[in-house]
Order: C-alpha cells, then sequence, then structure tokens
C-alpha cells in the first residue's frame, strides 16, 4: 500500500535552512506513489491545453493560447499547485524573434503552433507567470531595437537575415546578463563592429538603458546553437559573470552555463541529493554532467573528494572558480564528452575504494558507454539520478542499470536496484517535474 505522499514545495528565498525539512521530505514523499503524483499533474496541464487552429487578430485570446502551451497550469490556484514560490522563477528565458499574430517579423517572444502545419507564431511573452518581469522588459526593449534596426531578422537560415533569439539570465541581487544571437551572413568585420556598436549605444544611452543591464554578450552563430568553443560570447559592455548564492556557496556563472532555472528549486533539489548519497569521509563522490559543480562542491565537506566531469568549457572553468573562491581544495573538474572521460577516470581509481556516482544529464539522456562505465565498475555502490524528462531515452537509462548482466551489451557488473524516487517540482505552472532517483547494489 502507498504511504502518505506530497508533491514537494519550493523554498521561499529566505528560507535557507528550514529545521526537519529534509527528513520530513524523505520520509513522506520517497515512500509514496510518485507516478501517480505526476500523472495528476500531467493531466491537469492536459486538460488546460488549447491548441492554435488559426491565425487571428492579437488580442487576449493569444496569450491565453500562449500561457496554456507554456505554463499549461496557470489557471490552478495556490492550494492546487502546492507550492509557495511560483511565480516568476526562472532565472534564464530564451526569447525567440519571428512572425508575430499581426505578421511582423520582428516580434519576440516564445513559439505557438508547429512548423508542420504551418501555424507557427511568435508571441509575446510578458504576460506568463513564470517568467520574471526582468526578463520580459528586456525582451520588450530588444523588439524595440528591432524594429528600428534596418537590417532584418534571421528567421530561417538559408532565408537570410541577421538578428536572432536573445537569452536572459538574472540572479537573486537582480543583475541581469543578456545574450544576443546575430547570424553574420556575409557582413564584413567592420559593417559587425557596425551593428555591435548600435545595440551597445541602445542599451547603454537609448531606449534600452531602462533594462540597467549587469552585462551585454553578443554571438555570431551560424547554426541553432552554438558553444562558445564554436563561437565564442563576445561581452559588449559590463562585467562577465553573474554570480548566485546557493547551498552557502557563491558560484560564478557564465553565459554558456547550465544552472537550473528555478534557484530556490534548486536549492531544495540539491538538499534532497546530498541526503540520497549518504556520502562520508571516506567516500569518492563522482559527479557526472555537474554543469557549474554545485552538487558536488555542495558535499565537499563530506566527502574525501569530489570529481566533476562536465561538456561545457566555461562551466568547468565556472566551477574550478567557485571551489578556489569558497575554499574548497578536494574537488578536480574535467572538460569533455562524459562517455570518453569517465571510463579512463574511474580505470585510475583503485576497487577498494567507495565511489558515489550523481549524475544529471539533459534530456536525452546518459551515453550508453556511461552506462556501461558505471554498471561495471564495482566501487560504485550508489547511484543518484536526477532526471528533468525520465520517459523516452532516461527510460532505457534505468533499464540498463538495472537488467541483469549482460555480456552481449558488455553490461557486465552486479545489477542495480531503485530504491527510492522523489519528486522535486522546479517548474511550477507546467506539467515538468525534476525526479530523483536512488539507486545502489
Amino acid at each position: 500500500m502507498a504511504g502518505l505522499f506530497f508533491k514537494p514545495g519550493l523554498l521561499p528565498w529566505y528560507a535557507r535552512n528550514p529545521p526537519g525539512w529534509s527528513q520530513l521530505f524523505l520520509g513522506t514523499v520517497c515512500k509514496g506513489d510518485f507516478t501517480r503524483v505526476i500523472a495528476t499533474k500531467c493531466q491537469k496541464g492536459q486538460k488546460s491545453q488549447k491548441k492554435p487552429s488559426h491565425l487571428g487578430p492579437l488580442d487576449g485570446s493569444w496569450q491565453e493560447r500562449l500561457a496554456d502551451v507554456v505554463t499549461p497550469l496557470w489557471r490552478l490556484s495556490y492550494e492546487e499547485q502546492l507550492k509557495p514560490v511560483i511565480n516568476g522563477y526562472r532565472n534564464k528565458s530564451t526569447f525567440s524573434v519571428n512572425r508575430g499574430p499581426d505578421g511582423n517579423p520582428k516580434t519576440v517572444g516564445f513559439y505557438l503552433g508547429t512548423w508542420r502545419d504551418g501555424n507557427m507564431v511568435c508571441v509575446q511573452s510578458n504576460h506568463l507567470k513564470n517568467i520574471p518581469e526582468k526578463h520580459s522588459q528586456v525582451a520588450q526593449y530588444y523588439e524595440v531595437f528591432l524594429r528600428q534596426s534596418p537590417l532584418e531578422p534571421c528567421l530561417v537560415f538559408h532565408e537570410g537575415g541577421y538578428w536572432r533569439e536573445l537569452t536572459v539570465r538574472t540572479n537573486s541581487q537582480g543583475h541581469t546578463m543578456a545574450i544576443i544571437t546575430f547570424h553574420p551572413q556575409n557582413l564584413s568585420q567592420e559593417e559587425l563592429h557596425v551593428q555591435k556598436e548600435i545595440v551597445k549605444e541602445f542599451f547603454i544611452r537609448g531606449p534600452g538603458a531602462a533594462c540597467d543591464l549587469t552585462s551585454l554578450y553578443f554571438q555570431e552563430s551560424t547554426m541553432t546553437r552554438c558553444s562558445h568553443q564554436q563561437s565564442p560570447y563576445q561581452l559588449l559592455f559590463g562585467e562577465p559573470y553573474i554570480f548566485e548564492e546557493l547551498l552557502s556557496l557563491k558560484i560564478r556563472i557564465s553565459p554558456d552555463a547550465f544552472f537550473q532555472i528555478n534557484t530556490a528549486g534548486a536549492e531544495m533539489l540539491y538538499r534532497t541529493v546530498g541526503e540520497l548519497t549518504g556520502v562520508n569521509s571516506d567516500t569518492i563522490l563522482l559527479d557526472i554532467c555537474c554543469g557549474t559543480g554545485v552538487i558536488g562542491l555542495s558535499l565537499s565537506q563530506h566527502t574525501s573528494r569530489v570529481l566533476g566531469i562536465e561538456l561545457v568549457e566555461q562551466a568547468v572553468e565556472d566551477a574550478r572558480w567557485t571551489a578556489a573562491f569558497n575554499g574548497i581544495t578536494n574537488s578536480e573538474f574535467h572538460t569533455g564528452r562524459a562517455e570518453k572521460i569517465l571510463p579512463g577516470l574511474l580505470k585510475s581509481k583503485e576497487d577498494g575504494q567507495s565511489i558515489v556516482a550523481v549524475v544529471n544529464p539533459a534530456r536525452a539522456g546518459l551515453h550508453y558507454k556511461v552506462i556501461q562505465a558505471i554498471r561495471n565498475f564495482r566501487a560504485i555502490h550508489t547511484l543518484v539520478f536526477v532526471s528533468c524528462k525520465l520517459h523516452g531515452e532516461s527510460t532505457r537509462n534505468v533499464i540498463e542499470l538495472c537488467c541483469p548482466p549482460d555480456p552481449a551489451k558488455k553490461l557486465l557488473g552486479e545489477p542495480f536496484v531503485l530504491q527510492q524516487v522523489v519528486p522535486v517540482d522546479l517548474f511550477p505552472h507546467t506539467p515538468h517535474c525534476e525526479l530523483v532517483l536512488l539507486f545502489t547494489r
């Protein structure tokens, strides 16, 4: 019979160390029917979602339709959502540039509809409950800038155009980093310099100065997504980083680095991970897909060593800076793909050492070689898997971790057993939820 369960609330900004919360949280949620929690949330989201069927004038219906797609639980009351922090929680928002409901191609917002059905439209997002006012303000001024620029936006790569999406990052102190993505097409370096100076002037001394940006970045990108290594982020003005306080650590965040989009929720998420790892002074903590290294660094005082692996070089640099600034000396971070680094890193460790692994992969899940390395290294007895999308590839990961040994698939180690699952809701007004899974063997 399933025990009591509830959907955990997000910590308010001022509640950093709620007494007894971790014990209450783990004692109730982990033993509940977590699948019913997620299924109920998804069903509510589906009931309120409306699919666009035609284009029309820009009026209130467009705002409601976009809200139904991006934040389908926005109509639910506080009591129904059971979260003390539910509005304006995103610390990062990425805005697209495309045709709005009125046909203007220089509209900044979020997409509604599908390319397949030919009804894709970009709708301003200042009414969405999960977007902070500051993010919407920067997006609105970017739209003002685009509409006075003689250069066209890049709607489709092979059809020309220049101005592309806008990313806004903020911290709990209100510092704001904006990143403009620009397709250079065939512009010369001199012409590019002119455009960078124009947009810089707009946000320093023009109308965009009202945004009070901490920093403005510019990236020349010829693909949908470019890393810093592929196309460096160019700082036009301001501070190169923003900083956040989390779990008594000062965290440095670069424009390209992954950081959980809900800071208060991330604190609860990382506390939960820490509880489940059960690390001690004899434990090596292996943090795979570590981002800016917050999980490992927050547990460093309880472990003998922290080993982090992360693909994004800027995030690794942030993790190293954070370790040095906070006086953490027992950590090391490696840049590259986990499937290439992990096997060699494990070979350098003695089998007698106790290793706890934490994985926090992207939605695509873990590469098969990472699963192989974890399964086949006997010293890993505990694995904590953080997933924002458990269905799909992550489900395959779980099966590979728990299936009987299979020489044909090179899964030779003893299987893991799923012991507990804890939902942590980082995404109010949406059907999405982070799941923390504890495996042991």
